[in-house]
């Protein structure tokens, strides 16, 4: 969402981070559009901030990490910069955003502790991430509608010495 308004606004991502910093009315109107989106239902939501802005309202709160220099990589190969180049756009980003989560809401990027799970995406193949992904959406969604994997608990194993066909 804060993508998207920095190019209806034909704004450059950099420099629209600092004036998100300099007037909150930005974050806000990103908040409502983040809002109505998960109100249909049925979504996932992707930022950096949705955690916070939908804490009371979503089913699964997951935070996708892996360490700077796996991050770094991933960056100046999407965005085709050096790797110096991700580096300076990465901490000057994150040095705006944290600054501005703390001053517009009260909280610090630092602060986990509202996410169901914590995901290290640098562990396993984007495959292996996607299924454990699928597990926890499929465990909260269970949750929410009264079911535990003990009344449900899938595929059992063959005891030893018996023929499965």
């Amino acid at each position: 969402m804060f993508r998207k308004l920095a190019e209806e606004r034909q704004v450059l991502l950099e420099k629209f981070q600092e004036l998100a910093a300099a007037d909150p009315s930005i974050d806000r109107l990103v908040d409502e559009r983040t809002m109505a989106e998960a109100e249909r239902g049925d979504v996932v939501v992707d930022g950096q901030l949705a955690g916070w802005v939908l804490k009371e309202i979503s089913d699964l709160r997951v935070l996708l990490t892996a360490p700077l220099v796996v991050r770094l990589e991933r960056i100046a190969a999407r965005d085709r910069v050096s790797l110096e180049e991700a580096r300076r756009q990465t901490l000057h980003r994150e040095g705006l955003q944290a600054e501005r989560y703390r001053k517009h809401y009260g909280f610090s990027v630092d602060d986990w502790s509202i996410y169901h799970l914590i995901l290290d995406t640098s562990f396993g193949s984007i495959e292996d991430t996607a299924k454990i992904l699928l597990a926890a959406a499929l465990t909260a969604k269970n949750a929410k509608m009264g079911k535990s994997l003990e009344k449900n608990p899938g595929p059992q194993p063959i005891p030893a010495g018996t023929n499965p066909s």
